[in-house]
């Protein structure tokens, strides 16, 4: 009886390797989700920006980076926020570096600006994404923001009627002596989510005193201390499923006061 040789190829010969290829191809099937498009901010810079889709119909949720980072800081939280009910928008502020490996394309834009983009030049790009979004979907959209985009979402909601409703993680006085966040947070007319670590928690709480408290949820992890910003979703973060739950139960409050 002649024997029959199967050759394998060398990934496979090797066990380890081929486990390894296969988590390396399923940690990167979240991207499929995505297509990148470009729009102007309002004073017509280009802005980049990664657009997740939902379901038909759904509301829009608008996700801006920390202050060195780039919209792939949402590349794995993106994909869990749709599962929620959102098409989702990662946008490249026009200050920024890199997040995840990926590189922001807005602020490479922005580099030959002169002057120099300030942090409270990312409004535009803010409000050219809130636009986009709008035009796409013809209802007003939710702001997410993450450190000194947590701010600059606060201060948007402030002057935009086009915003739904804010969820700010670890937001804090970034602009001054130009704007004082606090001050300004008296105009808020949306519903507000703020969330942060148990050390920013005091802070936190003076930083939104001045909003009505019927449209505040200030958001602090019980059994640990959470990590700043939106790295707080992170598996890294062990209060990361408290921090889910705390959008989980937001989102169902605002749909509930949804026009």
């Amino acid at each position: 009886m002649k024997r029959t040789t199967t050759i394998l190829p060398s990934w496979a010969s090797r066990p380890e390797r081929f486990l390894t290829a296969l988590l390396l191809l399923c940690s990167l099937l979240p991207l499929r989700a995505q297509t990148t498009v470009t729009f102007p901010a309002s004073d017509s810079l280009p802005v980049t920006a990664d657009l997740y889709k939902g379901k038909a119909g759904e509301p829009w949720l608008l996700l801006f980076h920390d202050e060195q980072g780039s919209r792939g800081e949402y590349r794995s939280l993106a994909p869990r926020l749709v599962k929620m009910g959102y098409h989702c928008l990662a946008v490249d502020l026009r200050t920024g570096r890199e997040s995840n490996y990926v590189s922001n394309l807005t602020t490479r834009r922005a580099d030959t600006l002169r002057p120099h983009p300030r942090p409270l030049d990312c409004l535009r790009d803010m409000e050219g994404a809130i636009r986009y979004a709008y035009e796409n979907s013809h209802q007003p959209v939710v702001l997410l923001g993450s450190s000194f985009s947590a701010s600059l979402a606060l201060l948007q909601a402030t002057r935009d009627t086009l915003v739904r409703a804010v969820i700010a993680f670890s937001p804090g006085e970034f602009f001054r002596p130009f704007v004082t966040v606090r001050d300004s947070l008296q105009a808020v007319r949306v519903p507000v989510l703020i969330a942060g670590t148990k050390q920013e928690y005091p802070y936190l709480q003076e930083l939104s005193s001045l909003i009505p408290a019927s449209l505040l949820t200030l958001y602090t992890p019980v059994r640990y201390d959470g990590l700043h910003g939106v790295a707080a979703l992170l598996p890294d973060d062990p209060a990361s499923g408290d921090y889910w739950l705390s959008l989980l139960m937001f989102f169902r409050k605002i749909r509930k006061t949804a026009p």
